[in-house]
């Protein structure tokens, strides 16, 4: 169980769908909220805790930090964050998703520090690790793969993404976007968030090119930790670019 003690007045009431990276729970105190265990490292967590003040501040609809007792943010790997409201998104609010994600990707162009520990698709053309991707632990021919769908992404800088926008990390809430679980938010190509939007704004080789860097994302980062679907991913990128 997780420990909540330095956050006094906190019970779990449940536990909640944290994958494979995280064990996430609903707490309550006086207020409904999230608690979550991290594997991060501190310097990892702490840049994405930076980033959601950041992004509060610019009027995006995110998590708030819940501090423990003694004013710190976390406690060992542990933090509690603010219940999102709302639902998620209907066919006709992916739209409106697309577009708070393209705010996001815009007020953040050119950041310039890469999430500790982490590597981009593009930094991942030389470097073998980052964030949850080991490229060491696949065989080469995967590698391979993996990288020739990344090296595809047209140039241009790269800006904070969210890391994994599907529904249920989207709540709409008074006609506006909230986005919840930054787990994998690093600096990235902002396609990797547009490429899986229903009806997003890629068209043509461009959303070809995304949809391809998304299955070798996905192919890389689940290959220890969710081997099976991981490469069903592969097999679909290998079955595009053959």
């Amino acid at each position: 169980m997780i420990d909540l003690s330095p956050w006094p007045g906190l019970s779990v009431t449940a536990p909640l769908g944290g994958g494979h990276r995280n064990d996430v729970y609903e707490v309550r105190g006086r207020d409904r909220l999230v608690a979550r265990r991290t594997r991060r490292t501190a310097p990892a967590l702490d840049w994405e805790l930076d980033l959601l003040e950041f992004l509060e501040h610019h009027g995006f609809v995110v998590p708030h930090t819940v501090p423990t007792a003694d004013g710190r943010r976390s406690a060992g790997g542990v933090i509690v964050q603010t219940w999102l409201h709302g639902r998620e998104p209907l066919d006709g609010d992916w739209a409106l998703v697309a577009s708070e994600l393209e705010r996001l990707h815009r007020l953040t162009a050119g950041w310039a520090n890469q999430r500790p520990g982490f590597r981009s698709t593009r930094e991942l053309q030389l470097e073998s690790r980052g964030g949850d991707v080991d490229l060491e632990a696949m065989p080469d021919h995967a590698v391979h793969l993996c990288r020739q769908a990344w090296v595809a992404l047209s140039a241009g800088p790269d800006c904070v993404i969210h890391g994994d926008p599907g529904p249920g990390n989207v709540r709409m809430t008074g006609g506006r976007v909230g986005f919840l679980d930054w787990d994998e938010s690093r600096v990235d190509h902002p396609d990797l968030d547009l490429a899986e939007i229903p009806g997003g704004p890629l068209r043509g080789h461009r959303a070809a090119i995304a949809s391809n860097a998304i299955d070798a994302w996905e192919a890389a980062c689940g290959w220890a930790s969710e081997p099976a679907y991981a490469r069903r991913r592969l097999d679909r990128l290998r079955q595009k670019l053959s």
